[in-house]
């Protein structure tokens, strides 16, 4: 349509008929200009894989949307984060982290900035980082797997400060090295370093220089990353650690209310809280279940706790008009099954009299459908459109359905493992595998 306009502005305007020049402004304005959203850090711009300003296709050809570019990786789990035209990887390639800046256009490596390290897991094979970078205004924040903390300059590379967060707080590697990405809030970065010995579970660094402002609990790394909520016009900080939740002051590092969540053995905590106005949901799996409640600055009120039937290993659920969707169970112990749960109905377990003799009774079920089998994966949410990234590599898109389960497109654009997070920005959909990272286009 633009380049229709484009064509007859440059050539004789005066023999436009006025019919012919309002059809193709209003032409125009019914196209518009596509409206995109960037995605700067983890889960999205409010870490609940909610896209915003997307506009994506109904489906896909057979062979799939289309692919823009593709380039190799090194190890990593970690997924990208991208604004305006970068697109920010985070990946291990020999003894060195690498953060590096793409062009979005076409993947070309715009700058890049090095650690070294000599990191190995206790558990499984992959020794790269594990956490999203963090794009905070003209900063990115990058937190390696040995708990190296680094900010550069976003327009050029630069280096401006980096703190070994393991080492100055005496914190421990844990099973698959830091995986709790940072959060920024103001002039904070809030991060789960985990140093339990000297009471520096979590740390905030400042923004601008780096220097600590702060250390506070004993609490040991989870692999769940922190979000920000907004009470009474107030930014604070929801954390899921090793072993509780808390919301805390970023500014202060005042616990204003905790509660526990996890416990020891090899679990991990691994989901982003969800917020949902005033209502709280974490989730786990290794037999901890869920917890579900209302809470405000002074304390949290649980309204359901449980393992059945929300239970999921990493997979933060999805919010949706009082549904939420996630995949319940765990990647490494099969079966995986994709669930459809309303919160309304979420309710623990109440007795229908204090007589002696009493049955217990759910209010009613809030479970609405099951895909059993369905294989473990993370969502996001575009254009009222479920996007399903399987570990196998398989991609779906699903209609966000309470009644029933409908695919209305898949593909297969990845083989191998895909376990790092996917981003979505201007109809671009950025996926990673232990060797390749992808470039999709699903725009409308």
């Amino acid at each position: 349509m633009l380049q229709r306009l484009r064509l007859h502005l440059a050539g004789d305007l005066c023999g436009l008929s006025m019919s012919t020049l309002v059809c193709l402004l209003l032409d125009l304005l019914i196209a518009g200009p596509v409206p995109a959203g960037d995605w700067p850090q983890i889960l999205g711009p409010h870490r609940n894989g909610i896209a915003e300003e997307e506009q994506l296709a109904a489906r896909w050809p057979r062979t799939g949307p289309p692919e823009v570019w593709k380039r190799e990786v090194g190890s990593g789990l970690a997924g990208v984060s991208v604004v305006g035209h970068k697109v920010m990887l985070f990946h291990r390639v020999r003894d060195e982290e690498i953060l590096e800046a793409l062009d979005l256009a076409s993947g070309q490596t715009l700058y890049r900035d090095t650690s070294p390290t000599t990191f190995e897991p206790q558990v499984g094979s992959e020794n790269g980082p594990l956490c999203v970078p963090v794009i905070a205004g003209d900063a990115v924040i990058s937190f390696g797997a040995q708990g190296v903390l680094t900010c550069v300059d976003f327009q050029t590379g630069q280096r401006r400060w980096q703190r070994n967060t393991h080492r100055e707080f005496k914190a421990a590697e844990g099973y698959f090295g830091a995986g709790s990405t940072p959060l920024v809030v103001q002039d904070n970065v809030i991060v789960n370093v985990g140093g339990s010995r000297v009471d520096a579970g979590i740390v905030a660094f400042s923004l601008k220089t780096g220097e600590t402002l702060w250390k506070q609990t004993s609490e040991p790394a989870s692999y769940s990353a922190p979000v920000a909520v907004e009470i009474e016009g107030k930014t604070l900080v929801m954390m899921i650690t090793r072993y509780r939740c808390q919301l805390l002051d970023p500014e202060s590092g005042v616990i204003l209310f905790q509660f526990p969540f996890g416990q020891r053995g090899p679990t991990v905590n691994g989901a982003c809280p969800l917020i949902i106005g005033d209502r709280l949901l974490v989730t786990s799996s290794y037999g901890l279940g869920a917890v579900y409640g209302e809470f405000d600055l002074f304390g949290f009120r649980p309204l359901f706790r449980g393992d059945e039937p929300i239970a999921t290993q990493y997979c933060t659920p999805i919010y949706r008009e009082g549904f939420v969707y996630f995949v319940d169970g765990r990647e490494d112990v099969p079966p995986a099954d994709l669930k459809c749960v309303e919160l309304a109905a979420l309710r623990s377990k109440v007795r229908t009299s204090d007589q002696p003799g009493s049955v217990s009774r759910s209010v009613s079920s809030p479970l609405k459908w099951v895909e059993q089998n369905f294989g473990y994966g993370t969502l996001l949410l575009a254009d009222d459109k479920l996007l399903a990234v399987k570990t196998t590599g398989e991609l779906l898109l699903i209609k966000p359905d309470p009644d029933r389960f409908q695919v209305l497109s898949k593909c297969q654009p990845l083989k191998g493992v895909v376990r790092a997070l996917p981003a979505l920005s201007n109809g671009n959909l950025l996926i990673r595998n232990e060797e390749t990272l992808k470039c999709l286009n699903l725009k409308r």
